[in-house]
């Protein structure tokens, strides 16, 4: 396919969403061995994207002494405009429509240190730029049925969420039927759990502080919402629909102050996944969790994600085929607007994900 000399790219020097620069780039005349030419088409956003745009994103030490020109963001969908030199990996073809891995180098079991030097968006350039190249094994095939912007909602919220829900289980043979999930906000994670629980036939519970997005999570198959500022023992509600038993599996997002909400209303035997920290990255002063005594009370399992390899990504995409899971995509923006865009998702307005279309006239 013709690949437009005219390309952009969004720059930060991660000192403050206000301070993204919209630049010309180079497109490479070819890739290199083993490598692709990826034509974006759609770019979506995550809250780690802000983090590092801001000068935030430092709880990786590996991460933290860098502070060059990056381009941000991690999660995008886009055709195969040229292909480099065998010998080919993974043999793509032009025309082939595709989304990026998040950790590029991470393939198959658990992440090890050498493979978060190979994040996109920090410490690699990331996608938020109308070209980029990948190496052939960095990339998944996107699922026909869903468009550019509903496919570039899946590297990170998704795969994120399928972690949390089947890491431990066997690939290839996801599970979730008669479990209870409980799922924090209607960001992009909780969102794609939500889906992920309901087509695997879990019930799944879901917090928001607002009620409007609470009804459109029912929509989508939520058993219980429970607005938690109007409710704040939320875990009580938790514990009320699971007759005293607890949730199975709890995606925790909110970090410092839901933490301890989520030990009181897991199952014996339950995991906690970690994933985020919207509430804070530290406890309140005087308000220690002991998480040594709380993992025991009730046998826990306390699991940090951080996504998933390339396997499980792919294992995921042909889940989402089989039930025709359609990522909620909450607004579009233009490869113009993609400051508009981030400091959209920074104010939490969003239900499920929220999308730059970018095109290469941009």
């Amino acid at each position: 396919m013709a690949v437009r000399r005219d390309a952009k790219k969004w720059i930060t020097l991660q000192d403050g969403l206000d301070n993204l620069t919209l630049q010309d780039a180079t497109v490479p005349d070819q890739p290199g061995t083993d490598e692709v030419l990826v034509e974006i088409h759609a770019v979506s956003l995550n809250y780690r994207d802000t983090e590092v745009i801001m000068g935030l994103y430092n709880h990786h030490k590996s991460l933290t002494n860098d502070t060059p020109p990056l381009v941000p963001c991690s999660d995008m969908c886009g055709v195969i405009a040229a292909v480099g030199p065998g010998p080919h990996t993974v043999p793509w073809k032009v025309g082939d429509r595709v989304l990026s891995t998040f950790n590029q180098s991470h393939l198959s079991g658990q992440i090890k240190a050498r493979d978060m030097v190979s994040g996109l968006g920090k410490p690699l350039d990331g996608v938020l730029q109308t070209y980029r190249v990948f190496p052939t094994t960095g990339l998944v095939k996107c699922p026909e049925y869903l468009s550019d912007e509903e496919g570039a909602c899946l590297p990170i919220a998704a795969v994120t969420a399928w972690m949390s829900i089947n890491g431990f289980r066997e690939i290839g043979r996801p599970g979730g039927e008669g479990e209870t999930v409980v799922l924090q906000g209607t960001g992009g994670v909780a969102v794609a759990g939500l889906q992920i629980a309901k087509a695997s036939g879990a019930k799944a519970i879901i917090t928001s502080s607002s009620d409007a997005k609470l009804e459109k999570a029912k929509k989508l198959g939520a058993d219980l919402t429970i607005n938690y500022r109007t409710n704040p023992e939320w875990q009580d509600e938790v514990m009320k629909f699971t007759n005293g038993e607890g949730a199975d599996i709890i995606l925790e997002t909110g970090g410092a102050q839901t933490l301890r909400k989520s030990f009181e209303s897991i199952a014996f035997g339950g995991i906690i996944a970690c994933i985020g920290y919207l509430s804070g990255k530290e406890d309140a002063p005087g308000d220690r969790t002991n998480v040594n005594l709380l993992a025991l009370r009730r046998t826990v399992t306390l699991k940090g994600i951080l996504n998933g390899p390339r396997d499980r990504f792919e294992e995921m995409c042909s889940f989402y085929e089989k039930h025709r899971i359609h990522p909620p995509v909450d607004r579009v923006f233009e490869f113009g607007q993609a400051k508009e865009a981030l400091k959209y998702l920074f104010s939490g307005s969003h239900f499920g994900k929220v999308v730059v279309r970018v095109s290469p006239s941009a």
